[in-house]
C-alpha cells in the first residue's frame, strides 16, 4: 500500500483512530518543546497530564476491548501489550525524573511507533479477523475529549 493512501477504517475503529491523531500531536508537542529549548519539566508536566486524561483511559479501553479479541498468544497481540507497558514505564521514570531529556525523546518515539504499528497493522487485521457482531459492538464507543487536555492546561510551551 502507498505511504500516503489513507487507510479504510471500519466505524467501529474510527473513535480509536480519533484518539490516536491526539497522541501524534502529543508526540509533536514533546519534539516542539525540545526543538524550542524548553524546560523538560515543563513538557514531562505536560506529557503526565495528557496521561491522566487521555492516555490512560485510550489504554485501558484497548485492552479491554480490542486486544482480547486475539488469543494471548497472537504476536500482534503481545506486541501492542508490550508497547503499552513500556510506554507506561516510561511514564513512571518520567515521574521521577522529570528533567530527563532523553527520557521525553524515547517517549516521542515509543507512542509514535506504536500509534504507527496500531493503524498500520493491528486495526486492519482486528477489522479482517472479527465479526460484524463484534464490531458493531463498538459503535458505541466514543473517542475520549483530548481537547480538554490542552483546554486544562495553561503552560503551552509547544506555541511558544
Amino acid at each position: 500500500m502507498d505511504e500516503n493512501t489513507p487507510i479504510k477504517r471500519h466505524p467501529a475503529m474510527v473513535s480509536f483512530s480519533k484518539d490516536h491523531h491526539f497522541g501524534l500531536l502529543l508526540v509533536w508537542k514533546i519534539r516542539q518543546g525540545i526543538k524550542k529549548e524548553v524546560s523538560s519539566v515543563r513538557i514531562s508536566n505536560y506529557v503526565l497530564h495528557f496521561f491522566e486524561i487521555d492516555l490512560k483511559q485510550h489504554f485501558q479501553e484497548e485492552e479491554q476491548l480490542l486486544f482480547p479479541k486475539l488469543p494471548a498468544g497472537n504476536p500482534l497481540r503481545q506486541k501492542a501489550e508490550e508497547d503499552h507497558r513500556k510506554i507506561l514505564q516510561l511514564l513512571n521514570d518520567i515521574a521521577h525524573d522529570k528533567g530527563n531529556l532523553a527520557l521525553l525523546n524515547r517517549m516521542a518515539l515509543e507512542v509514535e511507533a506504536h500509534i504507527r504499528f496500531e493503524e498500520r497493522e493491528l486495526f486492519g487485521y482486528l477489522q479482517a479477523h472479527m465479526g460484524e457482531k463484534e464490531l458493531e459492538a463498538l459503535l458505541s464507543r466514543a473517542p475520549i475529549n483530548s481537547y480538554q487536555a490542552a483546554d486544562q492546561w495553561e503552560d503551552v510551551f509547544w506555541e511558544k
